[in-house]
Formats: structure tokens, C-alpha cells, sequence
């Protein structure tokens, strides 16, 4: 099964939304960077690409007819040339907006996995290639730096935006609705209202987890050093 549709749009451009509308216009599955983490295989592949094996796409995507979110929108150029008759989707935000949500929710879901943690390997992995295929390749290490962020965030659109004609490229804001996207992929508008999922609530779950757990390793210390001074005191 080859992919259909391509989102070349970063995470937090309204990619969820995204993956359930097209999943409602009858692209089942749709690729999103949750389908990565729960599943081990997925992860293995992923793991492997950020860390400079060879890509095997149809492997990737096995079972998939559309893709969207990170990481694979960060290998938009690859997937373009490996599936020529896929139509891809920009979806799109203003800097200003992208910023302050990537800020608060992907980027700190990385950079605050406790370094103890990544013992367990499925952890380490994650790391790895959450920082491998997106904050190292794509944005020279993160986000801290908002003035370069914003330099790759503008290339990125310029270049998918040079990239293809207008007959394979849709620049989409979730907020525009049905029309210009059921338009573009040539299927009826659905009579319901477009998606809007927001996911902000979770993310942050996850980082205040995240931080919690930062502090374990210095309770167990705690813990072990009042033990001690209880038997040898």
C-alpha cells in the first residue's frame, strides 16, 4: 500500500486534527507520530532512520494511506520522490503560534525525559530518535534558540512551498475547514464539522510526569541515606 497523502506540515500545525480528518475522508490509517511510540516496531523503524540507517518506506508506512505530524514530515523530500503520485499537504500556522504551543508541549516532552530514565531501552530509544530525526536534524538541537527556530520553521514552508506544482500541493490551515481540502483530494465534503482536536492538556500531563520523575533518583538517595545512618549510627 503506498501513501496517498504526504503532510509536510511540522507537529503542532494542527496535524491531529489533520490525521482525523482524513481519516474520516477514508485515508485509514493515517501516520502520526502516535502511532510511533505504543508500537515497537514502528519505533525500531524510526529509531534506525534517526540514526542514518537506510530507510525502508514501504516498511514504514505498511498498512498506512496518508502520513502526517513528526517525524515523517520531516522527510517530506524523501517520501515525495518515493511515492510521486502522493498528493502533499503544508498545514500551516502563524511563527508566533507554533512557537508558543511547540514550546509548551513537544519540545519539553523530549527535553525533560530524566536522564536516569533512559535505562529502560524503549526510553532511551525514544530519546534518541525523537532528538535524531527532529530536534538535532531538523532544528540543530531544539528550541531554546527562538530566532533560529523561526529561520527553520520559514525555510521549511519556503522550500516545501518551491517544491511542487499546485496541483500536488495544498498550503492548509485546519481553521479554513472541508472545502479547500475535500477540493484538493477530489472527495465530498462531509455534512459534520471539520476536527479539532487540541491535545495541549495531555502534553503537559506528560511533562509534569516527566519532572516529577526527575526527582526519584534523589528520594531513593535520600531514602538509602537515612537507612544507612539508622543501622550504623
Amino acid at each position: 500500500m503506498a501513501l496517498q497523502v504526504i503532510g509536510a506540515g511540522f507537529g503542532r500545525t494542527g496535524t491531529l486534527s489533520m490525521k482525523a480528518a482524513l481519516e474520516q475522508l477514508g485515508y485509514n490509517k493515517c501516520h502520526h507520530m502516535l502511532e510511533v511510540f505504543p508500537s515497537d516496531e514502528q519505533l525500531d523503524l524510526w529509531h534506525g532512520i534517526s540514526q542514518g540507517e537506510a530507510p525502508d518506506w514501504d516498511k514504514v508506512f505498511d498498512g498506512f494511506q496518508a502520513s502526517v505530524d513528526f517525524p515523517s514530515s520531516g522527510y517530506w523530500r524523501e517520501l515525495a520522490a518515493h511515492y510521486p503520485d502522493a498528493k502533499i499537504i503544508l498545514t500551516t500556522r502563524s511563527f508566533e503560534s507554533w512557537y508558543a504551543s511547540a514550546y509548551e508541549t513537544i519540545w519539553p516532552v523530549s527535553r525533560d525525559i530524566p536522564g536516569w530514565l533512559t535505562i529502560v531501552p524503549k526510553v532511551r530509544k525514544i530519546k534518541q530518535m525523537t532528538f535524531g530525526a527532529i530536534w538535532d536534524r531538523l532544528f540543530g538541537g531544539g528550541l531554546e534558540d527562538k530566532a533560529a527556530a523561526q529561520r527553520v520553521f520559514e525555510q521549511h514552508e519556503t522550500d516545501v512551498k518551491a517544491a511542487f506544482a499546485e496541483d500536488r500541493l495544498l498550503v492548509f490551515h485546519p481553521r479554513e475547514g472541508w472545502e479547500p481540502l475535500c477540493t484538493f483530494l477530489g472527495k465530498p465534503v462531509p455534512a459534520t464539522e471539520f476536527p479539532n482536536v487540541n491535545d495541549r492538556a495531555e502534553f503537559k500531563k506528560r511533562i509534569g510526569m516527566f519532572k516529577r520523575l526527575r526527582w526519584v533518583p534523589y528520594g531513593l538517595a535520600a531514602v538509602a541515606a537515612l537507612i544507612a545512618y539508622l543501622v550504623f549510627r
